[in-house]
């Protein structure tokens, strides 16, 4: 079973995250930020990666720490289950639409971090959630999972719906790549020999 737990605790978080890759999309997560649990319950289910997060964060102050170390331990959870990546298919990418918002993912699971961004959001908040913070969950995620990882927006109006696809996309797009591959084998998915 390709699971993994991180635990990460500094002055301004207490975080558990624990992911199983071949799972069914199960999902239990509790970081006391109402709208963040609701996407992070939408890439768990999209990506069938069972997903338990158990945060606590400085909520007195905002959101951002409490979003940004979920987002570096559920990276560090994902490289960690995925081990040398041997058999994986290591590459995904999904175009997904919800209502007036279209997000197109692709992303490769490279060791190599990197974040292209191109979404926008017309509003700063979706109720009292900072929108400026899913650029700052994707980025964490990406660097500390070691994702090459690119997000466009060709269409959208509405804030909740353009977060809600862009967790939807990258979640589809991550069951991709990190499925086995049957015709790989136990064969790295690279000409380096090492991912």
């Amino acid at each position: 079973m390709r699971s993994a737990t991180i635990t990460r605790k500094t002055a301004e978080t207490d975080i558990s995250v624990t992911v199983t890759l071949d799972g069914s999309g199960s999902h239990d997560c509790q970081t006391g930020v109402g709208f963040f649990d609701h996407m992070l319950d939408q890439l768990a289910r999209h990506s069938l990666i069972d997903l338990t997060i158990r945060a606590k964060g400085d909520l007195h102050i905002d959101d951002h720490h409490t979003v940004e170390d979920v987002g570096i331990a559920l990276g560090q959870a994902l490289a960690k289950a995925l081990g040398d990546k041997r058999g994986i298919r290591r590459y995904g990418h999904f175009r997904l639409a919800m209502d007036d918002a279209q997000i197109a993912t692709a992303l490769d699971l490279s060791a190599r971090p990197f974040l292209i961004w191109n979404v926008d959001f017309p509003t700063p908040k979706i109720g009292t959630f900072d929108t400026e913070l899913v650029r700052e969950f994707f980025q964490a995620l990406a660097t500390h999972g070691g994702i090459t990882l690119h997000v466009d927006k060709p269409h959208g109006f509405n804030s909740h719906h353009i977060a809600e696809a862009a967790f939807k996309s990258v979640a589809r797009a991550l069951r991709e790549a990190v499925e086995p591959d049957p015709r790989l084998g136990n064969a790295l998915p690279s000409t380096k020999g090492a991912l």
